[in-house]
């Protein structure tokens, strides 16, 4: 991103100088505006600041609400822009902010909660590994956080798409689309025990259902309620009031890995959206 480079670092050394703002704080900046003017200068081809529009930075909010972020990381987003902007006609360098009256889009109002990690690492710590549904349901929760499935793509799931070795999984999506996307240690840790320990428990694994990852105590495929059961009650086990439905891990996925630096294509390309 050479070509906002200078500006960008000027902001930055005049929030953490001027401003004082922590590190932490500076480093979120950071994160947040990398992402914003990556966007628009590989996306869109801008490279010039006062080139960018209200509609340029519309769209770019767009495909951060297209990937369920929590509001609050969007929020944020929002006052990085803003400010960073505001910063530029200041000194001089814009003769108008483009970002003056952006506000959070409505459609990221009602998104659900997110779950912070403490919130993740208790739920799928809560149903343990003492009996083979436990087992399962463990490697159902590390599956979801790990690679922000959809449920409809989790209960599809069939043997010859995992590829634990190589810590990837062939994830079949909307319209038959089809993405590799990759198996964190933890989730492929569960994986391999629940299928050398816990699947072979279940009946029932010949024809059709023979080669679904997930199945029932009965040996038929697991459906899409019972993942959501399971969600449910690793959520009350946890201690979490807040009602939490499967799609809350794929929202924690891709708000943790932004939060955490990754780039925004990297992480439209894992949930499919790309």
């Amino acid at each position: 991103m050479p070509a906002f480079e200078s500006e960008l670092n000027r902001y930055l050394q005049f929030i953490r100088v001027e401003k004082s703002l922590s590190d932490n704080t500076v480093d979120a900046y950071y994160r947040d505006l990398t992402r914003y003017l990556g966007f628009l200068n590989e996306a869109r081809g801008l490279s010039d600041t006062g080139a960018i529009t209200l509609d340029h930075i519309e769209e770019f909010l767009k495909e951060l609400v297209a990937l369920e972020l929590s509001p609050e990381t969007l929020a944020r987003s929002i006052s990085s822009i803003r400010g960073f902007h505001q910063f530029l006609v200041v000194e001089g360098v814009c003769r108008a902010n483009p970002a003056e009256l952006i506000e959070l889009p409505k459609k990221a109002r009602k998104l659900p909660d997110v779950l912070d990690a403490d919130e993740v690492i208790r739920m799928i710590g809560s149903p343990g590994t003492e009996t083979p549904a436990a087992i399962r349901d463990t490697a159902i929760l590390e599956c979801l956080y790990s690679t922000g499935m959809r449920v409809s793509e989790l209960t599809g799931l069939q043997m010859g798409q995992l590829f634990l070795e190589a810590g990837l999984i062939r994830v079949i999506g909307k319209g038959n689309k089809e993405r590799l996307v990759p198996a964190g240690e933890y989730a492929r840790a569960a994986l391999e025990k629940y299928i050398a320990d816990a699947r072979p428990q279940f009946t029932g694994t010949t024809g059709k259902t023979r080669n679904r990852v997930f199945l029932n105590q009965r040996g038929t495929p697991l459906s899409r309620m019972s993942v959501w059961t399971i969600v449910s009650r690793a959520a009350k086990n946890a201690g979490i009031k807040k009602p939490v439905y499967p799609h809350a891990f794929r929202h924690s996925f891709a708000t943790h890995l932004l939060e955490g630096g990754a780039d925004l294509r990297s992480v439209q390309e894992m949930l499919g959206h790309a």
